[in-house]
């Protein structure tokens, strides 16, 4: 059954949904929370509560769902989950498959060119994700 998503208003519901959709794996539902999460609120919203899962089944669903609808919400989201409090931590401990995910998926926003970011965005962000 999937996963229905509204739209967190604080910390704690975030927290709850993230977690309902990191246990199920449910990546859809995670591109839905995504979609309707304004990308300025993840440092805010995931507080120091970003993990290494939260944080693929992020990537994941931004690439699977998500790119290919609107870039411009992948780099948002992607800025602004660099500025998350532990994000430093769990970059540090990410699998090379993992960073292979990312720099993939940076390389989907190089070919898909948008209005909201330049190469040089995207260059800046694959150092920041160390890539």
């Amino acid at each position: 059954e999937k996963l229905h998503v509204s739209e967190p208003s604080n910390a704690y519901d975030f927290g709850q949904i993230v977690n309902a959709v990191n246990a199920s794996k449910d990546k859809a539902a995670c591109a839905d929370l995504l979609t309707i999460t304004d990308p300025k609120r993840l440092p805010v919203l995931l507080s120091n509560k970003l993990e290494g899962e939260i944080f693929t089944i992020f990537i994941q669903s931004l690439e699977c769902y998500i790119v290919g609808k609107d870039p411009g919400l992948v780099y948002q989201h992607l800025f602004y989950l660099s500025k998350v409090e532990r994000f430093k931590v769990v970059l540090a401990l990410l699998s090379k498959t993992e960073k292979e995910q990312v720099q993939q998926l940076l390389d989907l926003l190089l070919e898909k060119q948008h209005h909201q970011y330049t190469l040089e965005d995207i260059e800046s962000l694959k150092q920041v994700y160390e890539l």
